[in-house]
């Protein structure tokens, strides 16, 4: 069965997280990830090294922070790197960690209710371990429901992000590799007009190439969700066209698909220039990198869902707004 062991190992690593004392939660990473374990996570937390770092730098406080803490996979995927010539196997989740928030996690204070840490994993099987992870994750959205508003009011909606329509995201099992091979090309059909922005069409006409008309962007919370190729194009792709300049290619360090599902990440995955209105800030003129995953949903040869996790903290921070070091001045809910 292709990617069956790999699959299998990520697999085995979450079901031991969730059942691992606090004590034993660096133990638990040593036994499924190698020594030279590289993990790339959003700021704060950016890169670490080593299984016993990840594990008492980012798990072992999350975990002491969401009690009882559940997984809830919304997508589940593996399949061959084609930026590395379809050489080395990645095993993709995404979903959300979901817990009681009964302990401060990175500053935040914690309101004792039901919280959702949205997260999007890449993780690469080499030898029967994980040598990489992409372990990208929502934090504004997690201090929203906690109460606070770390960006201004924002164009498109802010709410807790379902899974596929469909339903058929977890893929623990086989998928026709002609499948997969349709969604790259669908993928890279759309990278090769986003990285335009001159295509000479409309942006709505544009976006019709490779998109559904009733396309769904679950945007990262501080830019929110839209629906409709018409309201996407209003209230994100629009407004970002035009509050930045000077974007730079796209870069990736992993680009996959499976089934009707694909998606990829990187590190950062471009750069662009600020000249002012996105997300309500003022213009910088300081260039700034966009750490992003995205993961699709093809419908036919067009894509109708797409989820985003972009490092906004990270982004911010380069433009000389701190978010985390600002909690106590943030407006509360």
């Amino acid at each position: 069965m292709p990617y069956e062991a790999e699959k299998n190992i990520v697999l085995d690593l979450y079901e031991a997280l969730s059942r691992a004392e606090e004590s034993a939660v660096p133990d638990v990473i040593s036994k499924y990830c190698a020594d030279d374990y590289l993990w790339r996570g959003f700021h704060p937390f950016d890169e670490l090294h080593g299984p016993s770092d990840v594990g008492a730098q980012f798990w072992l406080p999350l975990k002491q922070s969401l009690t009882r803490m559940q997984r809830r996979m919304d997508v589940f995927m593996a399949g061959e790197n084609e930026m590395d010539g379809f050489t080395s196997v990645w095993v993709v989740s995404m979903g959300h960690l979901m817990g009681l928030f009964d302990k401060d996690w990175l500053g935040i204070s914690p309101n004792g209710k039901m919280t959702f840490l949205r997260y999007c994993e890449f993780n690469k099987v080499e030898n029967g371990k994980i040598t990489e992870t992409a372990m990208y994750f929502d934090i504004p959205h997690f201090m929203m429901q906690a109460g606070l508003q770390p960006f201004p009011p924002q164009t498109a909606a802010q709410l807790v992000q379902p899974g596929p329509m469909t339903h058929d995201g977890l893929m623990v099992g086989p998928q026709p590799a002609a499948e997969g091979e349709r969604t790259l090309a669908a993928i890279n059909s759309m990278i090769s007009d986003l990285g335009q922005w001159n295509s000479g069409l409309s942006l709505e006409d544009e976006l019709r190439r490779t998109w559904s008309e009733d396309m769904i962007w679950w945007g990262p919370s501080g830019i929110g969700a839209t629906y409709t190729i018409e309201r996407y194009a209003q209230q994100h792709a629009g407004p970002f066209r035009a509050g930045f300049t000077d974007r730079s290619k796209t870069k990736h360090i992993c680009r996959l698909a499976e089934g009707h599902y694909g998606g990829f990440f990187g590190w950062p995955n471009f750069t662009a220039r600020p000249t002012g209105g996105f997300m309500g800030m003022p213009a910088t003129d300081k260039a700034g990198e966009f750490r992003v995953i995205d993961i699709y949903r093809r419908d036919g040869d067009k894509l109708a869902e797409n989820w985003i996790f972009i490092d906004l903290l990270h982004f911010w921070k380069q433009q000389g707004v701190d978010i985390l070091a600002r909690m106590s001045e943030l407006p509360r809910t």
